[in-house]
């Protein structure tokens, strides 16, 4: 069981675990949640709440039942791999906040940039026609060209720089 604490304007500010159940808790900012993890096993209100945001997110039409089963835990992996996160299946912290939000909870990646996060933009965009470098990780001009592209054909601000819209906007692409 839990229980949430509201502000008078009926903000949700926590929400709080009986430590009998044995789950952890993590914390979601982007609905200022503090969320119990959950995996295959788990049921109860928080996984009802789970499988109404996959049902939103059309990664889950079954039964909106309280319990994490193995069709729950294929939604979660699926929702994990468009926005860019481990697919392990468990809903942690940032699995919630990708929920809540649609979009992946990344860094601002821009020339000179490296890393991961670099790969991850050039991959998905290499693999949906819009760059053609080495997957290396840099973020360098070829990248940047292909960012402005992507982004022009997207209607978003074309500045080359990969934020929050541009992160969105790549996890609806094929990757």
């Amino acid at each position: 069981m839990y229980t949430e604490e509201r502000t008078t304007n009926n903000e949700t500010l926590a929400l709080a675990a009986d430590s009998t159940s044995g789950s952890n808790l993590a914390f979601s900012e982007a609905s200022r949640l503090i969320k119990p993890t959950l995996r295959r096993g788990s049921t109860g209100q928080a996984v009802k709440e789970l499988q109404q945001l996959l049902f939103h997110w059309q990664y889950y039409f079954g039964l909106i039942d309280g319990i994490f089963g193995v069709y729950v835990e294929n939604a979660v992996k699926d929702y994990q791999h468009r926005v860019f996160l481990l697919e392990d299946g468990v809903v942690g912290s940032l699995t919630w906040q990708a929920l809540y939000s649609g979009a992946p909870d990344k860094p601002i990646q821009m020339i000179g940039s490296s890393g991961n996060d670099v790969k991850i933009v050039q991959n998905v965009l290499k693999l949906n026609g819009y760059y053609f470098g080495a997957v290396d990780g840099f973020f360098g001009p070829m990248t940047k060209v292909a960012v402005i592209q992507f982004q022009t054909n997207k209607g978003l601000p074309a500045d080359g720089i990969v934020g929050k819209r541009t992160w969105h906007a790549l996890s609806k692409l094929p990757h």
